[in-house]
């Protein structure tokens, strides 16, 4: 593990939170927002980890993707009435996606 990848530590702990969330804020009863932000977050985190033993730079643009789909999913999905899990996907994919920007772009130096 590279302590210098602090992006990716970042994502494997909002891809985690992200997963768990929908039981964390209550809001399982929403089919949808439960099951976007379970997967979604699942493979951020998974991403993520890979990423910290220096990864393909593939896998984060790939984690960028997922942030973006993240801010999006709540009109896509049918849940954008919903206020806790609007908020929260969009703030987890804003930072999602911001980090793994940052991580693609930035080379690692042992």
């Amino acid at each position: 593990m590279n302590i210098q990848r602090w992006q990716d530590w970042g994502n494997v702990f909002l891809g985690a939170w992200l997963s768990t969330s929908p039981w964390l804020l209550g809001y399982v009863g929403s089919p949808a927002a439960t099951w976007n932000a379970l997967i979604v977050g699942a493979l951020v985190a998974v991403l993520a980890y890979f990423g910290l033993g220096g990864g393909p730079t593939w896998g984060e643009w790939v984690t960028f993707g997922l942030g973006v789909w993240a801010v999006l999913s709540p009109w896509i999905l049918g849940f954008s009435g919903l206020g806790t899990p609007v908020w929260n996907v969009i703030i987890v994919g804003m930072l999602v996606a911001l980090l793994a920007l940052y991580a693609g772009r930035k080379p690692v130096r042992a």
